[in-house]
């Protein structure tokens, strides 16, 4: 377990990064391979287990196949089922198996800040060797902690403010804010924060033929927060460990990669290479969502558990969310 500063330093505070923005490598050690979740100690996850108080247990995971196809071009998974002595047993071969493809986890690898420039300054070498930042580094200590839901779709629509989930709606630090006042809770060290945007129930109403078109990354929009440091400052001054939503990318889509916007026209670049904070994206959150809007509760234990995938750059959420 590495140390953690105490106070945690704001954005502010953080050395300036070279390009643009605030880096935090170094903040947990120079070989820190799992950034953020450093800040999950044994205290928040006794915390966040206090939160189990009905029982009531809520899978963040859509099916893998739900995005079909999958989105950002990538290969639909194949499944080989067989049968075993006579039909007596069944086994299943998984081929072109994206781990990214649903419900998931971008590890520390999966972008840098810049060319050959990761988490903590990793190479691409090191990243390839599987010897820095990836998922696996996750996998052997487990996701358990306080889980936070901003339903942001629900919120707009309370205050008159509709949006398309399938435009390039770009969500605010005050979206965010008005969400987290009306969920009438506060982010703690150590979070995960879980935004609702509908996107996962908009695409579900979506006819094929619209699903194969936005399946290739140039023709896809999608809502996300903003492409911009004062949301970076956010997130990184809300101590959380990682940010998850049911949208493709966190961030809107598409992204802006001209240099005149670096390092913060893809977020990915500071949100996971600057800060080493976990990124969910895709999960499936209406079914809590439903609940937190009925029992007016918007914290749960949260659980998680990445493939151990040794050198794996990111994995299925496996998400759990117990009220």
């Amino acid at each position: 377990m590495s140390e953690i500063p105490d106070p945690l330093p704001s954005y502010d505070e953080l050395p300036e990064a070279p390009g643009g923005g605030r880096s935090a490598w170094g903040l947990f050690g120079e070989k820190d391979r799992v950034g953020l979740f450093n800040l999950v100690t044994a205290e928040v996850t006794r915390a966040a287990a206090t939160l189990a108080r009905r029982g009531a247990v809520f899978s963040l995971n859509a099916p893998n196949d739900f995005l079909d196809p999958p989105l950002f071009e990538r290969p639909p998974l194949k499944i080989e089922k067989q049968q075993v002595r006579g039909g007596h047993a069944l086994n299943e071969v998984y081929s072109d198996f994206n781990p990214q493809s649903s419900s998931q986890w971008d590890a520390l690898s999966h972008v840098s800040f810049a060319a050959g420039r990761f988490y903590n300054g990793a190479t691409l070498e090191e990243v390839l060797a599987g010897e820095r930042n990836t998922v696996d580094a996750w996998a052997e200590r487990g996701i358990v902690t306080r889980g936070v839901l901003l339903d942001l779709e629900r919120t707009a629509a309370a205050e008159g403010r509709e949006y398309d989930p399938l435009a390039s709606h770009a969500f605010s630090v005050e979206d965010l804010e008005r969400a987290r006042a009306a969920a009438g809770v506060e982010l703690r060290t150590g979070d995960v924060l879980l935004l609702r945007t509908g996107f996962m129930r908009r695409y579900a109403e979506l006819p094929a033929a619209e699903r194969e078109r936005i399946s290739n990354r140039a023709e896809m929009t999608a809502c996300g927060i903003e492409h911009t440091e004062d949301m970076a400052r956010y997130l990184w001054d809300s101590h959380i460990a990682a940010a998850a939503c049911d949208c493709p990318a966190l961030e809107v889509w598409p992204m802006d990669y001209s240099p005149e916007l670096f390092p913060f026209g893809c977020l990915h670049q500071m949100i996971l290479g600057q800060f080493g904070m976990a990124i969910g994206e895709l999960f499936a959150l209406d079914e809590l969502a439903a609940d937190c809007a009925a029992d007016g509760v918007h914290e749960v234990l949260f659980t998680s558990a990445p493939l151990n995938t040794r050198g794996g750059f990111g994995s299925t959420a496996n998400a759990l969310a117990v009220k």
